[in-house]
């Protein structure tokens, strides 16, 4: 008896204690919110980022256009998915309905709302454990920026902001893209790799430098938001007048990530940098991330023609390559996104080819990012504004629906509709939910390594996801035909599969487009 009631009191005291240590953790947070939504909370990095276009998202004041209060009330639909962290594209003042072109780095574009909404969202999503990394565009501004306006005014100091021809340059050079890059006329004719609207910054203008780390610092500090996807990253400086700058743009980012962590020691840079994985590598040296173009184009390339188009062994590669460069480094992988071809399109709308993608991006190493939509299978095909369309909500008409654009390619409600696919467990909308909460719920999965496995069977991936102290196996069926997969390592049991199945034998029988997860 002595013994339990000495148990008690140590119990007790112990709980004094928590609770001592709670009011004033609940004090410290108090006074720091009043400073701004901290970010330092939520130092545990996302497994699963959701891109949403403000625009298109979702309406809270019935004007048909996505606004932050929409995307607040989308939340807990968020949280309910899996989803862990949100990137929110350009929410500054711009005159464009896509806003990569910004008028005034520190205000909120009027269409999505006020600076406070920022705020609210970022302190909203951080209680339900979902970090917020915003767009910002730091390659070029508007052309109605005020910086501009006045550099064609002949401010000598804001003419020295941005990028001029001079007499050497070749005006009919074109971009990466084909694109015309040298606009205006007479004194004034200015780079613009992106647009005549988005004329360049000039970087080697110590004072540009200086103002954008003042932005990316501005939004950490007054919004908490904890992260940027930078836009443009490979094109900070001209790569059109020096053959190649890729090592100035990576000493950038180093300088701007070390200023960032003097505001939030764990701050998620993510950079848009459409090139080889040997052009991204350098990069990482500071940045935290770069996208996985290459690895989104083979998912692609597998699911459309049914066969591996080297997934696996390539992606080994890359990664022992990025490592090279950081060890920390974060592959931030996806299957489409606001500048591309959306994946249901890309398969022709075939549901059980927009499965296997999410299928074979949930199972393979990095932090995926899903484009909103994606889970219901929103189609687009370019011009931009048509990869952008409204995501469905219902069946019906819903007050948060917006309509900024008439819709070309999701037009059958019936079909691509939330509440309709949330009635179906055998939906697009429940398949990625799924896999999700699967990913989510495995360390390997989540955060191991990946080897390759071969069965030479075509059509057939496989591979393990292993940590030190775990390891599943990974079997994709991405044909039409069911295959037959002899000599299967003795696994303990099946974790995931996306068809009924039973055992664990040393031959299995994949279904056509199927997927099975075995763990030791």
């Amino acid at each position: 008896m002595k013994l339990i009631q000495k148990k008690w009191v140590v119990l007790m005291l112990i709980a004094i204690l928590l609770i001592g240590c709670q009011k004033q953790n609940n004090h410290e947070d108090s006074r720091s919110s009043e400073k701004t939504a901290s970010p330092t909370k939520h130092t545990e990095h996302p497994n699963i980022y959701y891109e949403i276009f403000v625009r298109s998202f979702a309406d809270s004041n019935g004007d048909r256009i996505g606004d932050l209060n929409g995307v607040i009330s989308k939340l807990d639909y968020l949280k309910d998915l899996g989803v862990e962290g949100i990137w929110l594209t350009p929410i500054m003042t711009s005159p464009s309905y896509h806003g990569y072109d910004v008028i005034d780095y520190e205000k909120v574009n009027s269409d999505f709302g006020t600076f406070e909404n920022v705020k609210k969202l970022v302190n909203e999503a951080h209680k339900r454990n979902i970090h917020v990394i915003i767009d910002l565009v730091l390659n070029h501004t508007s052309r109605e920026h005020p910086w501009f306006q006045k550099a064609l005014a002949g401010d000598p100091i804001y003419r020295n902001y941005y990028v001029w021809a001079n007499q050497e340059t070749n005006l009919g050079q074109l971009g990466d893209y084909g694109q015309q890059i040298w606009h205006g006329n007479d004194e004034n004719i200015y780079e613009g790799v992106f647009s005549e609207a988005m004329p360049d910054l000039n970087y080697d203008n110590p004072e540009v430098r200086s103002e954008m780390i003042r932005v990316g610092k501005f939004w950490l500090e007054k919004a908490g938001v904890d992260g940027f996807r930078l836009d443009a990253a490979k094109f900070i400086y001209s790569s059109y007048q020096a053959s190649n700058n890729h090592g100035k743009n990576a000493d950038f980012w180093k300088e701007f990530h070390a200023e960032m962590k003097k505001v939030n020691q764990n701050v998620f840079l993510v950079g848009e940098i459409w090139a080889s994985p040997g052009v991204i590598g350098p990069y990482l040296k500071g940045l935290n991330s770069g996208f996985n173009f290459e690895l989104s184009e083979k998912i692609i390339k597998t699911v459309k023609f049914e066969q591996d188009a080297g997934i696996v062994n390539r992606l080994i590669g890359i990664r022992e390559f990025y490592q090279n460069n950081n060890k920390s480094y974060i592959d931030s992988t996806f299957l489409s996104n606001h500048d591309t071809n959306r994946i249901m399109s890309e398969v022709n709308g075939d549901i059980d080819k927009a499965k296997m993608a999410a299928s074979l991006l949930m199972t393979l190493p990095g932090t995926p990012f899903l484009y909103y939509g994606e889970e219901i299978g929103l189609e687009g095909i370019k011009p931009d504004e048509y990869i952008r369309e409204p995501f469905i909500w219902d069946m019906n008409e819903d007050p948060s629906q917006t309509k900024w654009i008439d819709a070309k390619y999701n037009v059958n409600r019936a079909d691509k509709s939330l509440s309709v696919q949330m009635k179906n467990n055998a939906s697009l909308f429940y398949h990625y939910k799924n896999l999700i909460h699967a990913r989510k719920d495995s360390k390997p999965l989540k955060q191991g390594d990946i080897e390759a496995v071969s069965y030479n069977q075509a059509g057939l991936i496989a591979f393990k996801r292993t940590t030190e102290k775990e390891e599943v196996l990974v079997i994709h069926n991405v044909s039409k035909k069911e295959i037959t997969v002899k000599n299967v390592e003795k696994m303990n049991n099946i974790y995931y599969s996306s068809y009924e199945n039973e055992d664990v034998k040393d031959t299995i029988v994949l279904p056509a487009y199927s997927t099975l997860i075995l763990q030791k």
